[in-house]
């Protein structure tokens, strides 16, 4: 007889039970929104600015319509950041609203992470039921890399509240087959193309495959429909793509990143190719970066990535049982109808898994740990929605064994990965361990006790939350944040440094730029110890065409900028850092001020 993971006919539930479980749902539901808040707000601003490269552009949208617009690094509009600005469209606004602060910087991804959460609980809620909601929300939550990004000001919190928000619109427009919430979904990926580029497009193959296979409606009105939320997808993120390009250049910041101050072509080469294949465009590193020896990269390039010493501490706690879990519920509904609910959430979420985890494990570009985080809400829904599934159909003897795979798999993993970090709470894999081997036995013999649920879902939450917790009670900064009780390890650009008597010449300035200094790290440390606008010549490491040697003659012409502050990163080829430093060194006689060298250019 074919297994399936139908359970045994019970008798249906009283109206006050209904009532009953509803309330107790409901009452679980908003406990977990208010713990997801705690773990994410609490002592957010210890970490202060976070990343100052972006907690600048947000100072600079807060004080500019233009900056906010297009993700300026300073308020007068020179370059922008490396990135689309959709995220710095919150954060500006926030900070437009309520003072730019460490607070308006941060507290923007952290509620773009409850948000999430909210709505992870929403759309599994509607094909698997509200426990199965509640774990993969819960189990999301607790992912050590999302409580890393949303308590941390990277693009990447808005990235993945896009993409869940993209999945619960396809997942209501495979309930009737609705063109408009398929739309709704293409909307919804088209702007977080405007927050991250093309990493936004790795979850369109699943969600497409999913309607395509499981629409209740004809095969002809499939396509139709998914050609309209193509267009859907390239509206709402061509729009923005459009204006840059039809906005005349020499009134609009320059594009950082990208090489031919083209929208466009920082998407398909710095920020899209080239993080695939390496070797292209104007960013920090490039192929070859990974690594064993370089966490803060990636690590070896393989199918073991997602598990090794770099990305693993950050997504691989629950990746074991979400690949097990899969495959089991795949098998077990392969003879179901073509609209089956479950099966079609299985698509969409474990195709999310497989296509993102593929990608991140053999890109061979720039490529980060906290890119991961793309992967948590996948990895959760499917290991809720299957162990939802497999727990119900318990009765039969090869559901309960995958089960069985999925807590077994989990238990062991999370003691290895807690063993990476031997002299951090060494007792809590140990229990982890134990608490594993009772819930496998209690399996394996049917030991269908009260509180074996409770057991299952400590064995299979308990290292990811420690680490999770561990992350938040540690401060994070730099371009490089890890998760964990390691703050930032691995290399990567660190914060820049001010002196106080620096800071204090620039608070003094009246022109429009306070000082000129090459590469963004600088000049974001600059600015935000000031408050007064700062140019960052050649963008994120110095390497970008703007300004030129000529332009910034003619600013310095112009009296806009009032001092040239020596020792910034970068000044690579074709940027204009190395050319505008050496031009004002031949042309203005140096000062120092608290140990730092600079050029009055006034």
């Amino acid at each position: 007889m074919t297994a399936t993971l139908t359970p045994a006919p019970v008798a249906a539930p009283k109206p006050e039970q209904r009532r009953d479980a509803k309330r107790s749902h409901r009452v679980a539901f908003l406990g977990l929104l208010a713990a997801t808040a705690v773990l994410y707000l609490w002592n957010l601003t210890a970490s202060g600015y976070g990343n100052e490269f972006y907690a600048a552009a947000t100072q600079a949208a807060s004080q500019s319509w233009k900056a906010l617009l297009f993700g300026s690094l300073d308020p007068g509009n020179t370059i922008t950041v490396d990135k689309p600005p959709a995220f710095l469209w919150v954060s500006g606004l926030f900070a437009k609203v309520f003072g730019f602060s460490s607070w308006t910087v941060l507290a923007p991804q952290a509620l773009e992470g409850v948000a999430a959460v909210g709505l992870l609980y929403a759309t599994v809620k509607r094909t698997s039921g509200p426990a199965a909601a509640l774990f993969a929300g819960a189990a999301f939550a607790l992912t050590p890399v999302a409580t890393l990004m949303f308590r941390f000001n990277l693009p990447d919190a808005l990235l993945v509240l896009l993409m869940v928000a993209a999945a619960y619109c396809t997942v209501r427009a495979l309930e009737k087959a609705s063109p408009l919430w398929l739309a709704l979904a293409g909307s919804a990926i088209g702007f977080a193309f405007l927050t991250k580029m093309l990493q936004a497009f790795l979850v369109l193959p699943a969600l497409a495959l999913a309607y395509l296979v499981a629409a209740p409606v004809s095969p002809l009105k499939r396509l139709l429909h998914l050609l309209g939320a193509g267009v859907a997808v390239v509206v709402s993120a061509g729009w923005f793509i459009a204006l840059v390009e039809l906005w005349p250049a020499d009134s609009r910041p320059y594009i950082g990143g990208s090489t031919n101050d083209s929208l466009w072509e920082l998407a398909i080469g710095y920020n899209g190719l080239g993080r695939i294949f390496g070797n292209s465009g104007g960013g920090p590193g490039g192929g070859g970066m990974g690594g064993n020896g370089n966490i803060g990269f990636g690590g070896d390039t393989g199918i073991g990535r997602l598990f090794g010493a770099s990305m693993g501490p950050e997504i691989s706690w629950l990746l074991p049982a979400a690949l097990i879990g899969l495959g089991a519920g795949l098998w077990f509904l392969r003879r179901a109808p073509r609209t089956d609910r479950t099966r079609a959430a299985l698509v969409v979420w474990g195709g999310w898994v497989l296509v993102s985890g593929v990608v991140f494990s053999f890109m061979s570009g720039i490529t980060h740990p906290y890119y991961t985080v793309a992967l948590a809400p996948a990895i959760a829904a499917v290991t809720g929605i299957a162990g939802s599934e497999l727990w119900r159909g318990r009765g039969h003897f090869p559901a309960r064994m995958a089960l069985t795979a999925m807590v077994a798999a989990t238990g062991v993993w999370g003691f290895i990965l807690l063993d990476r970090t031997p002299d951090w709470t060494p007792w809590l894999r140990w229990v982890l361990l134990a608490v594993t081997a009772l819930a496998v036995v209690a399996l394996v013999f049917g030991l269908d006790r009260r509180g074996l649920v409770g057991v299952l879902v400590v064995a299979a939450l308990l290292g990811t939350s420690g680490y999770a917790v561990a992350t938040a009670s540690v401060t994070h900064s730099g371009s490089i944040p890890l998760s964990g009780p390691r703050s930032q390890q691995g290399g990567g650009m660190r914060q820049g440094t001010s002196s106080t008597e620096v800071v204090q010449l620039l608070k003094a300035t009246g022109t429009e730029w306070a000082a000129a200094t090459t590469g963004a790290q600088s000049a974001a440390s600059l600015q935000l110890a000031s408050g007064r606008p700062v140019i960052a010549i050649g963008g994120w490491n110095g390497g970008d065409p703007a300004p030129t040697l000529d332009e910034f003659k003619a600013l310095v012409a112009a009296g806009k900028v009032r001092y040239y502050v020596e020792g910034g990163r970068g000044g690579g080829p074709g940027g204009g850092g190395s050319d505008i430093g050496e031009w004002v060194a031949a042309n203005f006689e140096p000062i120092t001020a608290g140990g730092q060298t600079l050029y009055d250019l006034g």
